[in-house]
């Protein structure tokens, strides 16, 4: 049978509600009558797989990525799943196990961690393969197909071959997928796949960020293999095997049309005669999806016009000193009750703020205005939608509040109870039909892994394991961005450069579109511009202190975007990898901003990755400085975008700590991270206090850490660690209104039973303690402004939330992750809450904010203030706190929660309950090494 595809793009991507028209319109069993010949794809026979020798986890290796390996469908399939519902083999075969997790916790085995998770053995026992290819004809590598999640599982007996079947499996499971996200990082979405706001949106956000020309992408790939010897050579020749297979795959689907339905639905193929071309896939495409995949998950760092905006309104409303004072307290950058992932101690100190700051360059107040991206709308591409989706997109690209990529826990051997230690740790990449990210195992010379990578980037495995070692990561969003203010001179297109007047470059892209099967949206068509510095892509334009100026935002990763390989390529050898320090030195090759994780049968490991500038002395990583050779970083050669970076040992990094926890927190004493919340009460603390309690008792096992992570999935952040003072405040006195006593009865009930957002029942689509989670999801934005707004003014309240959003609660169509995408409570005011009411509350407070907000510092007050809010919002009804929108039904609590995978293609999924959890998850635990 052919693996099957999928369709367009990322969180705000859906595809469009044209299909049910077009299925109303046709007669669909004589349609699919006439595609279902070329759906079947001769099998080679069955061969006799043997489990690998190689495997040191002892069958104690997991891992489960919803919503299932096939991302490809041919277009009978997607008529099938549109019309009937009718999922294609290992569509969805992840999806139930893993969301089953949810009401299975509590009563967790060891022996049941399977129920929910997939075996991560190496290899497939000879009565569990499904298939097997030999991908070409090749006579060197073979792709084995387990029968219950249809995994791939590669071996080749040469190292090309082994690269060409990866690159064959890749285009078997993700074709469509991968290809949409070439289109997305040459900002060209919406001339491939459709014109709908949501593919507008998705375009401008990455083209914005990574503006690259096919020159530049080729020379990032220059750079990268001329820097890296052996290795880089290596990397090159395995990156074209990948490509070799990916394209051996285009032609064998398109002449046996098994090719992703996907390509018929958007015009590039017809049906009936086959006419139209699947564009082979090249090196350089490569580069632009992983510029994608860094710009989502690895960029720490941005926001510093931001920050210089609320700045300056905090110094408008109290004066420079005070004004200074009250911003500092906000923006927490080392708060000593912060959660930290190494927390022995250490101090890793990186962009601190400077005792006298140099070459800040503020802008003027009311100056800034942000650089358009996009002209010459017609059509379609004028709509408010349109319009909306760009200001979204620029938003969400500016920010320093990057989304985050989670979580991990992992503990020491001399915690548990086999005295091996134990790891429950994956990313959090969001859900999307199909998935972003894959699972195969790869087994060739110098390879030998299984795991997760991204769709179009797998020949390597990304996160996942080895013989006798698993690794994950975190997004650790350290600043490796800096905003410059470059001076104009000539005119707004020319600025200052070491004195000399300089051209700006300026890269376009036209995009046009017409409608489609899969998008109806109207014909339209834009221009998007961008104008480029040596010290990046102009963002904003301002005056200071009265002289023209841009603002351009440099990332050490920008024009770099292919340098991460040699890592992974580390990563997958067995030869290279054999230890902690050897883990560690594979990871200091990524440049991207991520949290490492490792764990084999006596030993765990951290290590923070990324290229993190050496800043000049005096320079606030915080704020925008002057384009000058005084403030630029150390050693900065503008050709080629590089410069002076901290050394591995000033990396926040640890060996055998008693464990390590991380949830996009801290990751250590004195490492200032770029978004703002790093303070006393952050997600990370749901799965600090819960391992901690674990390691305090020792005896750790699998599934006691597993219960920790899905325990801590299921709760409410505001619920456990703020709600209780709250209450306090509250119940200072007796509350005699009747509307409030209620509330904080039900209230009160549901942090008892544990401050949960859980069904009832598997299944039942309802919460247990469902008033109590309405009352609070509504409450809470009330009571932060009554709280702060009084203190801070309309004008300083409202920068500081441009620079950390209010809320972000599951049901919150607001904030970095938008709605149902699980991930949640990553940036909220609930530290700034939380040291607040302990302050009014006369409780001893590390790193306080600068004064006291609810009710002006009087108890009294505050009390009057969170019972009138909290009235207000009891009084609120489910259709109001839950609107509805185009999954849900106004009022309807649960489904607002719910999971939605995303569709990227034709075929559609059910929803599932919510969990804050990774998306792709490992539970590991070694019994042995090399």
């Amino acid at each position: 049978m052919p693996r099957r595809t999928a369709r367009t793009a990322l969180d705000r991507l859906r595809t469009p509600r044209r299909f049910p028209k077009f299925l109303g319109a046709a007669s669909i069993c004589a349609l699919i009558a006439a595609l279902l010949s070329p759906l079947t794809q001769a099998a080679a026979a069955d061969s006799k797989a043997a489990l690998a020798a190689n495997d040191y986890c002892g069958g104690q290796c997991s891992d489960i990525l919803p919503p299932g390996q096939n991302g490809n469908a041919t277009l009978a399939q997607i008529l099938l799943n549109q019309a009937f519902g009718i999922q294609p083999d290992h569509a969805e075969d992840q999806l139930g196990p893993y969301s089953n997790l949810a009401s299975g916790a509590a009563t967790l085995t060891d022996a049941k961690i399977n129920d929910f998770f997939n075996d991560a053995s190496f290899g497939v026992a000879s009565d569990q393969v499904a298939s097997t290819t030999a991908p070409g004809g090749r006579t060197d590598v073979t792709i084995v197909r387990d029968k219950k999640t249809g995994v791939p599982h590669i071996t080749g007996t040469t190292r090309y071959g082994t690269e060409y079947g990866a690159g064959y499996a890749a285009a078997q499971d993700r074709l469509w997928l991968m290809d949409v996200f070439r289109h997305v990082g040459r900002g060209q979405l919406t001339s491939f796949a459709g014109g709908a706001s949501s593919n507008q949106g998705l375009e401008q956000e990455f083209w914005r960020n990574a503006p690259y020309t096919e020159a530049d992408l080729q020379s990032q790939i220059d750079h990268a293999i001329a820097n890296n010897g052996a290795r880089g050579q290596q990397a090159l020749a395995d990156a074209n095997a990948y490509i070799d297979g990916i394209n051996a795959y285009i032609d064998a689907s398109d002449s046996g049309r098994y090719f992703p339905g996907e390509y018929v639905l958007t015009g590039h193929k017809d049906s009936i005669t086959n006419a139209g071309t699947i564009d082979h896939f090249k090196i350089t495409d490569l580069v632009a999806l992983a510029s994608v995949i860094g710009s989502l998950f690895g960029s720490g760092g941005g926001g510093e016009v931001n920050n210089a905006i609320s700045l300056l309104a905090a110094q408008s409303k109290y004066g420079v000193t005070e004004g200074t004072k009250i911003w500092e307290s906000f923006r927490e950058r080392n708060d000593p009750e912060a959660v930290l992932t190494v927390h022995n101690g250490e101090s890793f100190p990186y962009a601190s703020k400077p005792d006298t700051a140099q070459g800040e360059a503020l802008p003027d107040a009311g100056s800034v205005t942000q650089e358009p991206l996009v002209y010459d709308r017609t059509g379609s591409a004028g709509t408010a939608t349109a319009t909306s989706a760009s200001a979204t997109a620029a938003a969400t690209t500016l920010t320093s509040a990057k989304r985050g990529m989670s979580n991990a826990l992992v503990v020491s051997g001399k915690y548990t109870a086999s005295g091996h230690p134990i790891a429950v740790f994956g990313p959090q990449t969001g859900y999307f039909a199909p998935q972003l990210l894959m699972l195969q195992e790869i087994q060739g010379p110098g390879l030998s892994a299984r795991g997760a990578s991204f769709a179009g980037l797998s020949m390597y495995v990304e996160l996942g394991r080895g013989q006798d070692y698993s690794w994950s990561a975190t997004t650790s969003g350290q600043d490796i961005i800096d905003t410059y203010a470059v001076e104009l001179c000539q005119d707004d297109y020319h600025y200052l450069y070491h004195g000399t007047c300089t051209a700006m470059d300026k890269v376009e892209r036209t995009n046009s579109w017409k409608p489609t099967t899969a998008d109806g949206t109207a014909a339209g068509s834009y221009r998007m511009q961008v104008y480029r510095t040596k010290y990046g892509p102009v963002e904003y334009r301002a005056t200071v202190g009265g002289k023209k100026v841009a603002y351009t935002t440099l990332r050490s990763s920008y024009m770099h975007e292919a340098d991460s390989i040699i890592g992974f390529q580390m990563l997958n050898d067995p030869d290279y990898v054999k230890s902690p320090g050897t883990f560690q030195s594979a990871v200091q090759h990524i440049n991207y901003t991520f949290n490492w994780f490792y764990a084999d049968s006596s030993h765990t490991a951290y290590y923070n990755s990324g290229d993190n500038p050496v800043r000049a002395a005096g320079v606030d990583a915080e704020f925008p400085v002057w384009a000058q050779a005084a403030y630029e970083w150390q050693n900065w050669d503008p050709t080629t975008n590089t410069a002076s970076y901290t050394p591995a040992s000033a990396h926040p990094n640890s060996v055998d700590q008693d464990y390590y926890i991380s949830w996009n927190n801290k990751q250590a004493k004195d490492y200032t991270t770029a978004p703002w919340g790093d303070g006393s009460v952050h997600r990370g603390n749901l799965l600090e206090d819960r391992a901690k309690k674990l390691v305090a008792a020792g005896g750790v096992t699998r599934s006691s850490l597993t219960k920790a992570m899905a325990d801590a999935a299921l709760a409410d952040l505001r619920a456990e660690d703020v709600l209780p003072k709250l209450l306090k405040v509250i119940n200072s006195s007796t509350v005699t209104d009747t509307t409030a006593a209620a509330a904080v009865t039900k209230l009160s009930d549901w942090v008892t039973a544990g401050a949960k957002r859980k069904e009832t029942s598997a299944g039942s689509k309802a919460y247990a303690n469902a008033d109590a989670i309405r009352i609070l999801d509504a409450w809470w934005p009330l009571l932060v402004k009554a709280e702060f707004e009084p203190g801070l003014g309309t004008d300083l309240y409202t920068a500081f939330s441009n620079n950390l959003p209010i809320d972000e609660s599951p049901s919150a169509a607001h904030g970095p992750t938008g709605a149902h995408a699980g991930s949640s409570f990553q940036y909220g005011w609930w530290s700034y809450v939380d040291k607040d009411i302990r302050a009014v509350l006369g409780e001893s407070v590390q790193g306080g904010l600068s004064q006291k907000y609810c009710g002006g510092g009087s108890l009294g007050a505050c009390r009057d203030s969170l019972i009138s809010t909290l009235k207000t919002a009891a009084g609120l009804t489910a259709a109001q706190v839950y609107p509805g929108d185009d999954q849900c039904s106004a009022g309807d609590q649960w489904c607002a929660d719910s999971i939605v995978q995303r569709t990227l293609g034709g075929i559609k999924h059910g929803k599932i309950t919510w969990q804050n959890r990774p998306t792709y998850q490992q539970v590991v635990e070694y019994t042995s090494h090399r």
